[in-house]
């Protein structure tokens, strides 16, 4: 990983509707939102990208942000198109999602590596040519305590899981920043050491 990241494109992963909303698969949604909100970017539906698309600037970098409204196991369907449009490379992107692998409360940024399974990460990695060698911010959600990782993933976390995620969405979206203005080294330090105040609670 090079200490400069060039990052155009931030990418929140999630499922298209109220009934998914706020739901643990959509934790890269909401950081979207954040990021969106934070720096004025106004979000809008962009049939041609399949997606809610907004462009902007953060901390005086140009920057695109979507939301894929194709459902998560076909996010790489508005990926690929825009990546394609606005010439950018696999290494200048930035996927959020969440991850099974980390606690509610833990955040984590890596890039390139494998797939884990995540079915937004497999269809943005085939619609790069193959290439996973994107940056991704993992949100932890936990493992289904009863196995069924479907209903778990779909579901919204409980008022304690869901305050330690809201505390670690607030220090990703306040340290994405440091992409920009510390370099991706400073960023990726203050992100992965990142631990909530109800941590253990």
């Amino acid at each position: 990983m090079a200490n400069e990241a060039n990052i155009k494109l931030i990418v929140g992963l999630g499922n298209v509707g109220s009934k998914y909303a706020h739901t643990r698969h959509n934790m890269g949604c909401d950081l979207l939102e954040m990021i969106a909100d934070r720096y004025r970017i106004n979000m809008r539906a962009e049939s041609k990208f399949s997606g809610i698309y907004g462009s902007g600037t953060i901390e005086g970098h140009d920057v695109k942000l979507i939301f894929p409204t194709t459902f998560m196991n076909e996010s790489g369907r508005a990926v690929g198109p825009l990546c394609n449009f606005y010439k950018i490379l696999p290494e200048e992107i930035l996927v959020l999602h969440d991850e099974l692998d980390l606690q509610p409360g833990q955040i984590k940024l890596k890039f390139g590596g494998g797939l884990a399974g995540h079915n937004g990460l497999k269809s943005i990695t085939a619609h790069l040519g193959g290439s996973q060698n994107y940056y991704r911010l993992r949100i932890g959600i936990g493992k289904a305590p009863s196995g069924d990782t479907y209903s778990w993933v779909l579901g919204r976390p409980a008022p304690l899981d869901r305050s330690l995620i809201e505390e670690a969405l607030d220090a990703a979206c306040l340290n994405i920043a440091k992409i920009y203005t510390q370099g991706i080294t400073k960023a990726t330090t203050a992100i992965n050491g990142f631990k909530p105040q109800n941590y253990g609670v």
